[in-house]
């Protein structure tokens, strides 16, 4: 009996581990005490406004970040920050205290196209940033845009871009030219940080007009980049998002429209927002990729 039981409990353990490596690439989301003391003051840090924690409940920045493997020292490149700068409130602060570069895309100056007010919404982020190096650290800005250069060569050691892929789908032959500068401008070994609205799976509206993608076109555009999975995770998951409102991905906060984009009018007074606001922010994959070494 005591053979047989030993003999059970080896089965057991051998077939948890190969349960195990068959979903190797889903991590179980990280733990805020896993991450450095650093990140941990960047994300409480009294300069993030309220309205930005508020949203710590759905974008998870420690565990995040911890999952990607940001570290110390890390040279980052934060993609399309946007003008509310809600990674950059973090990351910026998180270089300058651990001896590291943070770096932003901006509109690309050399655009003769780009209109003036691109160039003032620049000229403001840069600003903000540029009164409180103490804090900040140096912030440096790199050119983007669809006629850009290419990102600077083997630079940085982790890129992140959030909930912007849906947007270059608008643009022909963007996607691919995207995915293959990221991976020319991390060092080898470097990581692609990607966060994303996840459409369900199945076929992928080539235009992503509801700003919902899925996770197999990612993948399949940064594999074909040259980047490996390193890792997916369920950190941003929100099983309540049904994904089929009625102004796209959009129609949840924090945008919370209430209008067709385009339809001339900013918001609708009488569009119940109550529903949108219980379901929370959108279902979101979290996904790592490595540039092999």
């Amino acid at each position: 009996m005591k053979v047989s039981s030993r003999l059970v409990i080896a089965a057991l353990f051998v077939a948890a581990f190969f349960s195990i490596g068959v979903h190797a690439d889903e991590h179980p989301p990280a733990e805020p005490a896993a991450a450095d003391t650093a990140l941990q003051s960047a994300v409480a840090g009294d300069w993030r406004s309220e309205a930005d924690k508020a949203r710590d409940k759905y974008r998870h920045p420690v565990e995040s970040l911890t999952f990607w493997g940001l570290a110390p020292g890390m040279t980052i490149l934060e993609v399309q920050p946007g003008s509310g700068a809600w990674w950059t409130q973090i990351l910026a602060p998180y270089a300058a205290s651990t001896g590291g570069s943070y770096y932003a895309t901006a509109a690309d100056l050399e655009d003769p196209a780009l209109s003036e007010q691109a160039r003032e919404s620049r000229a403001e982020f840069a600003a903000g940033f540029a009164a409180n190096p103490a804090l900040y650290g140096q912030v440096h800005l790199v050119n983007w845009g669809p006629r850009s250069a290419p990102l600077p060569k083997n630079t940085f050691d982790f890129i992140l871009t959030a909930r912007s892929v849906h947007g270059w789908m608008r643009s022909p032959g963007r996607v691919e030219k995207t995915f293959r500068d990221f991976f020319a401008a991390l060092k080898p070994g470097g990581i692609l940080a990607l966060e994303q609205h996840r459409a369900n799976p199945g076929p992928q509206d080539p235009q992503a007009a509801s700003g919902y993608v899925t996770e197999q076109f990612v993948i399949e555009q940064a594999t074909k980049a040259g980047f490996k999975l390193a890792g997916r995770s369920e950190i941003n998951a929100n099983p309540k998002d049904t994904k089929d409102h009625p102004f796209g991905v959009w129609t949840l906060p924090p945008a919370l429209r209430s209008t067709a984009y385009g339809s001339g009018k900013d918001s609708d007074p009488d569009f119940d927002h109550s529903k949108y606001l219980a379901i929370g922010e959108s279902d979101r994959m979290t996904l790592k990729f490595v540039k092999p070494m």
